[in-house]
């Protein structure tokens, strides 16, 4: 089952029920023996004893582990450092990833401090900025929606609590090692919540500037698997089949995003995570629900293409693409996604404050990267239709 779309991920993915048993053998082919390694893991994950497996595979195979578990959802640019020097004291030889997309991104960056004198707010906003000697980094999710598995892209927090990103090639992980029986404790909200951020990332990346013909193949299967399988693995979160759609899902998308990249959803969306705090998936797909409209009216092309692949049909490339809009909004509700944010705080009278949030440098890449124009007045109008939302 799946081989079509493992076939797309292509090499530098294990994947598997009960996959992380293999973690200490893949260590030691990719690091030798013995070898150090720090396990970047965030405190939940930790408590809810996903780490324990890990650590069997890893000292079974004679692998020294340090853990390291300060890490936060939007993860600080602090921990990133302190990360980074728990691997220079371990002199570690390997950094894995275990966790979702904070602990994932925790352990690259880490990965790339580590390999320098410099904190990780100096590499913000660069691409490529690291030197030859990064650690390398298996990956090992436990949600199903980031992708950070996949790419070579980072999110932090600096702090004067901006959000910020760095990209470099030599900080994709050497391995995505997928095992979905690590995500069937996720409770059905995050689920739902990360599912959509994995979807935001196949639709944004099929419908972006950036876009090359390598992003559609990844991009169109993982919208096609998150449509089928989210909502089955919100309903039932012990389906092993459905939890491996998603993990296969959420890295195919993380696949698309490395070449098509993200658009105006995750300019907003990072706003609405740094000035409201709300998560990061929930942000991005209530963004998306905001914009979808006037993006399918302006390139109703790739949006067709992406209304195919989420099962709608229709002859019409402009009529698919106006249809679209909405089949998304009662596909987010349908999985159970809060679209109001009142529980963030936020008011339509917050509107300019998000607004100028997201037309930050930090988030030109992104707007500049979507199918039409968006300057000031058009970001202020999508923030108060998303804050007005219920």
């Amino acid at each position: 089952m799946f081989e079509s779309e493992l076939a797309i991920l292509g090499e530098g993915v294990a994947f598997g029920p009960g996959r992380i048993d293999t973690l200490g053998a893949e260590v030691v082919a990719r690091a030798g023996a013995p070898a150090r390694v720090l396990l970047v893991a965030d405190a939940g994950v930790a408590a809810a004893g996903l780490t324990t497996a890990a650590e069997t595979s890893l000292a079974d195979a004679g692998v020294t582990v340090r853990i390291f578990t300060d890490v936060r959802s939007d993860p600080l640019a602090a921990q990133i450092d302190a990360a980074a020097q728990a691997a220079r004291d371990l002199n570690a030889d390997l950094i894995v990833g275990l966790g979702g997309g904070s602990a994932v991104d925790v352990a690259k960056m880490a990965a790339g401090v580590a390999s320098g004198s410099a904190p990780a707010e100096s590499y913000a906003l660069q691409c490529d900025p690291f030197g030859e000697n990064v650690l390398p980094i298996i990956a090992v999710p436990t949600t199903a929606g980031t992708g950070a598995e996949m790419t070579q892209s980072m999110v932090f927090t600096a702090g004067s609590g901006a959000k910020l990103w760095s990209d470099a090639g030599n900080l994709r992980p050497v391995l995505a090692l997928l095992d979905p029986e690590l995500t069937v404790s996720l409770p059905a909200h995050l689920t739902a919540a990360t599912g959509i951020d994995a979807l935001v990332h196949a639709m944004e990346s099929a419908t972006s500037h950036r876009t090359k013909p390598q992003t559609h193949a990844p991009a169109l299967a993982a919208i096609r698997l998150i449509r089928r399988y989210l909502p089955v693995a919100v309903r039932e979160p012990t389906n092993v089949e459905a939890r491996s759609a998603m993990i296969i899902a959420a890295a195919l998308a993380g696949r698309a995003i490395d070449s098509g990249g993200t658009t105006i959803a995750h300019a907003l969306g990072h706003a609405l995570g740094a000035v409201g705090h709300v998560h990061h998936g929930r942000s991005v797909g209530l963004s998306l629900r905001v914009a979808l409209p006037g993006n399918a009216e302006a390139a109703p092309g790739p949006h067709a293409e992406v209304a195919r692949a989420f099962g709608m049909e229709g002859s019409s490339d402009t009529d698919l693409a106006s249809a679209l809009p909405a089949a998304y909004d009662a596909f987010l509700r349908e999985v159970g996604l809060r679209i109001d944010v009142a529980d963030s705080g936020l008011t339509p009278e917050d509107a300019e404050r998000l607004a100028g949030e997201a037309m930050k440098p930090e988030n030109a890449p992104m707007r500049k990267a979507t199918l039409r124009p968006i300057e000031q007045p058009e970001m202020l109008g999508l923030a108060r239709v998303l804050l007005a939302a219920t």
